[in-house]
């Protein structure tokens, strides 16, 4: 089983944090909020309700494709979160790090990610940001072998024994 770095993505709202904490502790490997690895710029753009734009997440995604590469090169595995919304942005992770990444993808309804939306607070994702994310979200298809498709609809327990499946069939040791 190769080493690697799974990214557990999706809009916001979708479980991201709560899968990823789980599967770090499941797999026993790093744990990294990608929000973390926003620069100081984008974290007061999405604060003060504008959306980020692809010139924006540049340096966001090359923060986290940085780090995957650091993990890959010392044999160590991590789970990151981040939204990585389009396919240039997994693309983008992908970059370099020859397999050593893969993506869990959480995924809900509107209906439901913008319920959960409501029901958040102290997270700078604004509610109305939340249809700009589905506007951008290019769902992952058969053309992105590395990427399993989660439905969060069920319980949270649920969700995440199958993400534990998905990151077993991906690839991920501890």
């Amino acid at each position: 089983m190769a080493t690697k770095c799974i990214i557990v993505m999706g809009t916001c709202g979708s479980g991201k944090t709560s899968v990823g904490l789980a599967l770090a502790e499941h797999f026993g490997c790093r744990f990294i909020d990608g929000d973390d690895l926003h620069p100081r710029a984008n974290v007061e753009k999405m604060a003060s309700g504008h959306p980020l734009n692809d010139a924006d997440r540049a340096p966001w995604l090359t923060r986290i494709n940085d780090v995957v590469f650091s993990l890959k090169n010392r044999s160590a595995s991590g789970i990151i979160v981040c939204s990585a919304l389009k396919k240039i942005y997994r693309d983008q992770i992908r970059f370099g790090n020859d397999g050593g990444v893969a993506f869990i993808h959480l995924y809900g309804s509107y209906e439901l990610i913008l319920e959960r939306m409501r029901k958040r607070s102290g997270h700078y994702m604004k509610e109305a940001m939340v249809k700009s994310q589905f506007d951008t979200l290019e769902f992952p298809g058969a053309d992105e072998p590395d990427v399993i498709n989660i439905d969060v609809t069920p319980p949270l327990d649920e969700v995440i024994a199958a993400s534990i499946r998905a990151a077993e069939e991906l690839g991920i040791n501890g």
